[in-house]
């Protein structure tokens, strides 16, 4: 690592501080975060285990909330660890090449994850809206090629972040990042030289993958609204809205907290530092802590089996 008049020449190691402003009680914050992170990873892998050997619900909607909790448990696992050993252990070094692996794995499973919500939605657009073609819509080969097509398209768009920090940025004028985990534009600012071009790949990443996403949710869902309240029976319209209730709870939490940590991070320049950081950190940690719990108690098929699990042991 080279260093010229007070700048840094490609650092090896970049250090994390985690929250700026929060540094004294950051070990108390990081009981609530663990709390969440194991939530997150048994309640999401009790959903993937019940998934996996209960027969009857291989079906399109649980094999996308199967993609759903498995993109969850990655996106904290990518997060967490580092995080709560900058928080404890006073461990906030982390290697150049690890930070960006870090943020690639981040924003692509984060991409990933609105890709699978896209996916649940028109799985519910066409079993509402055209139920006669969705077991052909919605076949086995089609749910593999969703399943590749929204990882790679998320790995692909984010990659060449990365590319344009390691080739376009070789001056930072320091090496200490003031956020608890590597995010693409906290590394960015390191940097002295123009960063124009980097913020503007991000927007368009951003902008390419939520804006679409979002845009054909919404519509999605706007025409099952549209469906279900045609139909002629109370019940009917009830049944059929009962089905989309969970993905609605767990799309808006998921897009509701991006937007708003999207915007104060861009426009909030009187908002403290430690929120901007807190913001990002519950943007990443809510929805794989939430997404179980909200799957878990308004869908029936997955609630019944998670009791019989706990009604046989307890019986035994």
């Amino acid at each position: 690592m080279l260093i010229f008049n007070g700048s840094v020449f490609m650092p090896s190691v970049l250090t994390l501080i985690g929250i700026p402003g929060l540094e004294s009680v950051q070990c108390w914050i990081g009981i609530p975060f663990c709390i969440m992170y194991l939530t997150a990873v048994i309640g999401n892998s009790l959903i993937l285990v019940i998934i996996k050997y209960e027969n009857s619900l291989h079906k399109p909607m649980y094999i996308f909330l199967a993609m759903l909790g498995a993109t969850d448990i990655a996106l904290s696992t990518c997060i967490l660890p580092k995080m709560l050993g900058v928080f404890w252990f006073h461990l906030p070094e982390i290697s150049f090449e690890a930070c960006l692996l870090q943020m690639w794995l981040i924003h692509s499973f984060q991409a990933t994850e609105s890709g699978v919500l896209l996916a649940m939605a028109l799985d519910r657009y066409v079993a509402i809206c055209d139920p006669l073609r969705h077991a052909t819509v919605f076949s086995q080969q089609i749910l593999t090629y969703v399943g590749v097509g929204v990882t790679l398209r998320a790995a692909i768009l984010v990659a060449p972040s990365i590319v344009l920090i390691k080739c376009h940025l070789k001056l930072y004028r320091t090496t200490i990042i003031s956020h608890s985990y590597c995010e693409h534009m906290a590394i960015v600012k390191l940097a002295i030289e123009d960063i124009q071009i980097n913020k503007i790949y991000g927007l368009f990443v951003a902008f390419t993958i939520l804006g679409f996403d979002i845009i054909c949710i919404t519509l999605s869902y706007l025409q099952i609204f549209i469906t279900v309240f045609r139909l002629p029976q109370k019940e009917a319209r009830f049944k059929a809205f009962n089905t989309c209730i969970a993905h609605i709870c767990v799309f808006l939490q998921f897009y509701l907290l991006a937007f708003f940590s999207f915007f104060t991070h861009r426009f909030g320049s009187h908002i403290p530092p430690c929120v901007h950081i807190l913001l990002s950190n519950l943007y990443l940690l809510v929805p794989p802590f939430l997404n179980p719990i909200v799957y878990g108690v308004k869908t029936k098929q997955i609630r019944d089996h998670v009791l019989k699990i706990f009604f046989s042991k307890k019986t035994s």
